[in-house]
């Protein structure tokens, strides 16, 4: 199911903080969700991690909200629609992990920053807003961003929370996986058995989800389900205790 405008939900999820959330099937069968999020930062430029099409009403609200300075892909697989948001943007700059540079290649856009070969320090212009936290031993390479002033954490494979309720509210249908439920959620044990399996460097998933547990968040905005609005630190903790307690 495609992200149309009429099942497009966007809302401002907390002050300055606003979600696009549209129906997505994982592998073309299994509910999953998309959503991007945009923040408004406090010169008035916009920040959005781009995981969902950029249709007219999304457009319209990234309008509203200001200069959009930053286009963010948050892993190696989120990226099919970072092109399409610098063609509306070219002033932006697109940050991006590098494992997905070859995956756009052929759509001639090129990164201007790449969590994993950049030095690990590097700084791109937003950190005193928005902290990250690169995962190079997870599967899809992920980079975890915290919001500190709205207590928010922001990511897109690293911790599911479905079923997509929101992300399915305006397609008349429930967004529930077929056969699972809604047990794929950071309290249960698929999930951590899932971030377990798609650690591939156990030491440096130990590390980072340590810095991410460190963090002061209450909010959890993930691309996969519904948005997380309190207790945001437990269900991380829950999610990430295997690795946490090794």
């Amino acid at each position: 199911m495609s992200a149309t405008n009429e099942n497009t939900v966007i809302r401002e999820v907390t002050k300055g903080i606003w979600t696009f959330s549209t129906p997505f099937k994982r592998f073309g069968v299994i509910p999953f969700g998309g959503r991007s999020t945009a923040i408004q930062l406090k010169d008035g430029a916009v920040w959005v991690l781009a995981s969902t099409p950029l249709n007219e009403v999304t457009k319209n609200k990234l309008s509203e909200l200001g200069d959009v300075r930053w286009i963010i892909g948050a892993d190696a697989v989120h990226y099919m629609f970072l092109g399409e948001f610098k063609k509306a943007y070219p002033n932006a700059k697109v940050i991006a992990v590098a494992d997905a540079a070859d995956k756009v290649a052929k759509e001639d856009l090129k990164f201007d920053g790449a969590w994993g070969s950049d030095p690990p320090d590097t700084q791109y212009g937003f950190e005193d807003e928005i902290k990250h936290c690169y995962f190079s031993g997870f599967q899809n390479k992920d980079v975890a961003f915290f919001h500190p002033s709205s207590k928010t954490l922001i990511e897109a494979d690293l911790l599911l929370n479905l079923p997509p309720t929101e992300q399915y509210s305006k397609t008349g249908t429930s967004g529930r996986i077929p056969l699972l439920g809604g047990v794929v959620n950071p309290w249960g044990y698929l999930h951590k058995r899932m971030v377990w399996s798609t650690g591939v460097d156990k030491a440096a998933m130990k590390r980072d989800a340590t810095t991410v547990a460190g963090w002061d968040f209450e909010r959890i905005i993930p691309c996969h389900g519904d948005v997380i609005e309190k207790d945001g630190k437990k269900a991380w903790t829950s999610a990430y205790e295997w690795y946490l307690k090794s």
